[in-house]
């Protein structure tokens, strides 16, 4: 029981703190902060400001405010070097630098590594990404390959370093030059004996923090850049190194403190009066970012004297929709223009089980350290790890009874506007552990039970007025004129589909299970019917169709649903009279996206907030149908699927969808999850370029059916957007541009062969929306230089 009970107690340690997300990467130029020093020719420094719709970059050179940086762009990160200042576009897909001029180059863009960090010194700029392997990614002098994944990295003068996640150890690599041997090797064995929490690298030097919160300095001391202050005990939490000098945040009460150089010609006295958020290094200066009004200030050596900038306040973070890890900024409301808000940094020293020390050999006297942490500090982990454990350990117990006692902890809980499971007998428990209910019987148990709920009481449209109505056959047959020939609109997954209009003057789509010689089997016909039934009468959202009423009598099943006004997607696409550009409102690449837009929230909806996840399974433009706005909204859910609550493939009796959309994992294997949606989805993307159908006669194969995907594809992956965009649009314009190929990756990414390898939903409107962002602004201040490229994983 005791072994047992201190396994328990150390799963949950490590369960609170393995959520602690690395430290930002950091180079002598500038670290992945919200401000960034750039030396050289000139001496500019830079920031993100606060309180602005768009994340602009403001820079301040030779004693003048320079024009805000592509002030129609937003930017999360900034980080400068040698004439060099580079900055990550908002949600890391993109990376821009420009010289001392401002001539942008844009020398990474993609869709599914996004960057995390940015590092910079003379020679290298230096990254990490959000991949499962090969994180770092560098640009100039010779590529390198790191057998690691990092948890930070630094740009120095001569070479840059980085430490590894899983062995917490320093790699470091670059030309040291000039004089020196191997400057990179050199750092690297100063570090060898350590567990290392971070690095920062200099010119010919290195400082970190270990995983026991002592500061550790290694490589040349000819400016004192070593000499760590003897007459201080106080812990560091943060480093910004020069050609020369080191200077640090002390964790008391955030005070800098700088050693190296001259006679302590980088200290000033006004940093040990000011709290600050972040440091900086030039060549031979530093810049901090204060606490108290985040304003930005200067000194060192290299700086005339010391001064606060005249920027406007300054965003201590980027403002994110993504949840934060340890809490959110305090005041970021303040900070941040809509609804983003800046996440709070963690402690890198909190005790993290992660970063357990490795043991190491006795070693010579390792290079320069700071006291160890005090005992205050000592107690304070302490404690905060046994109230950690504790209160981890009465989580884990809590979930474990409730889960012995009742089978399904939450089955009592109510979930408001999703889909419920609805096994509650023991009998039924057994079988889906075993095999999975078939999805008859699932279906068939929901649409009764939310039946049974419309129909009792006297009134059931006001008794339930969210919920789905009944309607007489006779009501819905007059609404279409007896389903008229004329009112005929359309056809979904079972029935055929009229327009109609209720005594009330609401304008509805009836859809109609078809008889006679047409007719599907009736147990097909009643699986579409309760599948639409039981999760539109309670999906509520913007972007799927709303579901009026139904009415079932003896074999008749008939569904009501919003009137559509505008049609489907696919009409407007493909119709013959959609020939030239007049001829139809989306023919312009910003309604096309914002349709697109429109729609991945809808089908993020089913997969993200429906409770278990919805796969819709036909996602196509013919079932993208757009109101008298012209939002889309996602529509006919009569093959749709409740998925499993984790992330598992589930696997139904058989595959179902519409060629040319189905996900060929799905088809091939049998294996379902939502990024079969995805797949679908990104077909749609492309029908929205291209114009082609998802299966479509090719006039250079002699009239053989192609595939949207084997005609784009190749096409994008090329650099060759251009080629094969649909010509009613018109040629794009600029900003335009852009937005189109960030689409077209995303399509790319979409319909990759394997679910594994392509984004969420919540993704793709990450993406979606720049898209639509880039499209609304003017070419001005548009990036029309640099390549695109896309990075391997």
């Amino acid at each position: 029981m005791t072994r047992s009970f201190s396994g328990i107690i150390s799963a949950a340690i490590l369960l609170i703190f393995s959520v602690i997300p690395p430290p930002p990467a950091a180079a002598l130029g500038g670290s992945a902060a919200t401000i960034a020093a750039v030396y050289g020719s000139t001496t500019t420094v830079c920031s993100i400001a606060a309180n602005q719709a768009v994340q602009q970059i403001q820079c301040w050179r030779d004693d003048q405010l320079l024009p805000p940086i592509l002030p129609t762009v937003s930017f999360d990160y900034l980080a400068g070097g040698r004439d060099t200042l580079c900055a990550v576009r908002s949600g890391g897909l993109s990376l821009l630098c420009w010289n001392t001029s401002f001539a942008p180059k844009r020398i990474y863009n993609t869709s599914s590594a996004p960057l995390t960090s940015l590092a910079i010194g003379d020679a290298q700029i230096c990254a990490l990404r959000n991949t499962t392997s090969d994180s770092a990614i560098c640009w100039r002098g010779n590529p390198v390959h790191f057998p690691d994944r990092f948890r930070m990295i630094s740009s120095g003068l001569r070479f840059s370093c980085g430490v590894t996640e899983t062995t917490n150890r320093v790699l470091c690599w670059g030309d040291g030059g000039g004089d020196d041997d191997d400057s990179s090797s050199s750092i690297q064995s100063d570090f060898s004996n350590f567990a290392m929490f971070s690095i920062h690298v200099g010119g010919n030097h290195a400082c970190g923090i270990d995983i026991s919160g002592k500061l550790i300095c290694g490589g040349s001391n000819d400016n004192g850049q070593l000499d760590i202050p003897a007459n201080t005990t106080a812990d560091y939490k943060d480093l910004a190194l020069g050609a020369s000098h080191t200077c640090a945040i002390t964790r008391s009460n955030g005070s800098v403190v700088c050693w190296g150089g001259d006679g302590g010609e980088f200290s000033s006295s006004i940093t040990n009066t000011i709290s600050f958020e972040s440091i900086v290094a030039g060549f031979n200066f530093t810049c901090g970012l204060t606490r108290r009004n985040f304003s930005v200030v200067c000194w060192g050596a290299g700086w005339s004297s010391t001064s606060f900038l005249p920027l406007e306040r300054t965003l201590p973070g980027p403002c994110v929709q993504t949840p934060c890890s340890c809490g959110e900024y305090p005041d970021y409301e303040t900070l941040c223009v809509g609804d983003g808000h800046i996440c709070a940094p963690c402690d890198p020293i909190s005790a993290d089980p992660a970063l357990t020390p490795t043991p190491t050999p006795p070693s010579p006297p390792p290079p320069r350290s700071s006291s160890s942490p005090s005992r205050g500090l000592r107690r304070g982990l302490l404690a905060f790890a046994i109230v950690g454990s504790v209160g981890g350990f009465a989580g884990i117990c809590s979930v474990v009874y409730c889960l012995w006692r009742s089978g399904v902890c939450f089955g009592k809980k109510k979930v408001h506007n999703s889909v419920q499971p609805t096994i509650t007998n023991s009998a039924a428990a057994a079988q889906s552990s075993s095999n999975p209910p078939s999805r008859s019987s699932t279906l068939r148990r929901q649409a009764s039970i939310l039946m049974r709920r419309q129909r009792s009481g006297t009134s059931s449209s006001k008794q339930h007025a969210d919920k789905a109505e009944e309607f007489l056959l006779s009501d819905l047959a007059e609404a279409t004129g007896n389903f008229a020939a004329e009112n005929r609109i359309g056809a979904g997954s079972f029935g055929v589909v009229y327009r109609g209009k209720l005594p009330n003057g609401r304008e509805v789509a009836i859809k109609r299970s078809e008889s006679g010689s047409k007719a599907k089997k009736f147990q097909e016909k009643e699986n579409a019917f309760e599948s639409e039934i039981s999760f539109l009468s309670r999906l509520h959202h913007k972007h799927l169709v709303k579901l009026v009423g139904y009415c079932e009598e003896k074999e008749e099943r008939l569904l009501v649903y919003d009137f559509m006004k505008n049609g489907a997607l696919y009409d407007h696409l493909h119709s013959k009279s959609n020939v030239d550009k007049s001829s139809s409102v989306i023919n312009s690449w910003r309604m096309r996206i914002k349709i697109a837009l429109d729609a991945a929230r809808g089908v993020e909806y089913l997969h993200r907030y429906a409770v278990p996840p919805i796969i819709h399974r036909d996602i196509k433009s013919s079932n993208i149908l757009l109101d008298a706005s012209w939002t889309a909204r996602v529509s006919d859910f009569g093959l749709s699927l409740m998925g499993p609550e984790d992330d598992r493939a589930y696997r139904p009796m058989k595959a179902a969808g519409t060629v040319g959309y189905i996900d060929p994992e799905y088809y091939g294997l049998n294996v379902l999850t939502v990024k079969s949606d995805v797949y679908g989805f990104g077909v749609v993307l492309l029908e929205l370029l291209t114009g082609k159908r998802a299966i479509f006669k090719s006039a250079d194969e002699g009239g053989a059916p192609v595939s949207v995907v084997e005609y784009a594809v190749p096409a994008i992956m090329a650099g060759e957007v251009g080629r094969v965009l649909d010509s009613r649009v018109g040629a794009a314009e600029v900003n335009e541009l852009e937005a189109v190929e960030l689409v077209a990756y995303t399509a790319m990414h979409c319909v990759n062969l394997e679910g594994k390898d392509r984004p969420s939903m919540s993704d793709i409107i990450i993406n979606l929306d720049r898209a639509l962002g880039l499209c609304e602004v003017s070419s001005h201040g548009s990036i029309s230089s640099g390549t695109i490229s896309i990075a391997s994983d």
